[in-house]
């Protein structure tokens, strides 16, 4: 066999697999960009018989301000528990919190 005959077949071989192929890709690609128009335009035609009804979404009115969370500055005395408590939580303490705490008075 020839080389140019050789050539002719190799490439006989790969365009009957790659025709096909890009075929049904495109096909496919085709298909699902149909099925999302179908969709969008059930969606749309939902959308247009609710608002033909009157039907409003919910208001989107902003919603009145709550009050901040009080701070630990903010709290009663009595919140913070009595002094014996406190010692008892401060003896309790590891090393480096105290230091912290220390430097957060100075």
């Amino acid at each position: 066999m020839s080389k140019q005959l050789t050539f002719t077949l190799a490439c006989a071989v790969v365009m009957s697999a790659v025709v096909p192929g890009v075929a049904g890709y495109l096909s496919a690609r085709f298909e699902a960009i149909e099925s999302a128009e179908r969709n969008l335009r059930a969606i749309e035609a939902r959308l247009d018989v609710r608002e033909a009804r009157g039907a409003r979404p919910v208001s989107f009115a902003p919603c009145g301000r709550t009050p901040d969370a009080p701070r630990l500055q903010e709290l009663p005395a009595t919140a913070l528990g009595d002094d014996e408590s406190r010692k008892r939580w401060a003896r309790d303490m590891p090393a480096w919190l105290e230091e912290v705490e220390q430097a957060g008075r100075n």
